[in-house]
């Protein structure tokens, strides 16, 4: 992805209502939709930590009912989809080889993304 002012675009923890990536430009690390996003990642993470949680409850004890195994993997799915773009979004915004900029480079989607719920 190109680079604006040196700075690469962020990939947002949340799709457009078409279901395509959101990015944010800008130099300013604590701006209010900055800080929202991250915001948003802390509680995309500790809902994924929450979620395994009781998905292993379901999925340890084989009488679990298939309905609730089945709700367990979406639920896990959901969240998986979530802790993968806030990845991909960190790895986006690390630092160069080098220290130099910020490595925004490569493709935005490959054949392990999971699309958009």
């Amino acid at each position: 992805m190109e680079h604006v002012n040196g700075t690469a675009p962020r990939l947002l923890p949340w799709p457009s209502p078409e279901g395509k990536p959101c990015y944010l430009v800008t130099d300013d690390d604590g701006s209010h939709l900055s800080r929202l996003a991250d915001e948003l990642e802390a509680v995309q993470l500790a809902t994924g930590a929450d979620v395994l949680g009781l998905a292993r409850k379901v999925l340890d004890d084989p009488a679990s009912p298939y309905t609730e195994v089945r709700y367990a993997g979406l639920r896990l799915a959901e969240c998986l989809t979530d802790a993968l773009r806030v990845a991909k979004s960190r790895g986006m915004r690390l630092p160069a080889p080098g220290g130099e900029g910020v490595r925004g480079g490569g493709s935005l989607s490959g054949p392990g993304e999971v699309s958009p719920r």
